[in-house]
């Protein structure tokens, strides 16, 4: 009797709770990383607007400074006017900044969920490792690594953008906003091995093929 192709294929092993959840884990790593990029994007366009209207704030209080000096009159130097503009841009930033915080606790709580099955394992393997990989070739203790170290450079990161907000709006300097400017696009805490561990999470679990 011909076998149907159904019959030929191999069929995947029912994954264990431990396991669901890994694969669960990896697709929400995935999910985050893509929802902070998306918000580093909108904060950079921000922090741009501020910077521009900061140089703009300061050459005209430079005309100022000129018209003042110039003036025969002993009037009173102008007090800086409120910017509405600024303002708004700042928190707007600032509510950028609150969702890549509520991002960067919830990758933290993906670490620690990760440690807990880690910790499953090894209560039921007694010896500390587990007889047989959950997928492909990862040891279960490397998934928690791999968090970790994500989640490390996503809160490094983070205290850093959490300086340049409060720091850009006050700055004078053109040369700092413009460091400010190009350390919030280019997230040096983040390392390019962030997508290579984040792409090997996916390969591994059976997201990517």
């Amino acid at each position: 009797i011909a076998k149907s192709p159904a019959d030929g294929t191999p069929r995947r092993p029912v994954l264990s709770v431990s396991a669901r959840k890994l694969r669960d884990n990896a697709a929400d790593w995935h999910n985050l990383m893509m929802k902070w990029e998306r918000l580093n994007d909108n904060g950079f366009n921000t922090a741009n607007k501020i910077v521009n209207v900061k140089i703009s704030e300061k050459f005209q209080d430079n005309q100022l400074e000129i018209a003042y000096d110039n003036s025969a009159t002993g009037s009173e130097k102008p007090a800086p006017k409120y910017n509405e503009e600024l303002d708004n841009h700042c928190a707007e930033l600032l509510e950028t900044l609150k969702h890549m915080t509520k991002i960067q606790l919830k990758m933290e709580k993906l670490t620690s969920t990760t440690k807990a099955i880690c910790d499953l394992e090894t209560f039921h393997h007694r010896a500390g490792n587990c007889t047989a990989p959950f997928f492909h070739t990862w040891p279960t203790p490397y998934f928690y690594e791999v968090s970790l170290k994500l989640s490390e450079m996503y809160k490094k990161e983070l205290q850093l953008k959490q300086t340049i907000v409060q720091e850009i709006a006050h700055s004078a300097d053109q040369d700092l906003m413009m460091v400010y400017l190009s350390s919030w696009l280019y997230q040096p805490y983040i390392e390019n091995s962030s997508k290579l561990l984040l792409e090997a999470m996916l390969l591994e679990t059976g997201h990517r093929q």
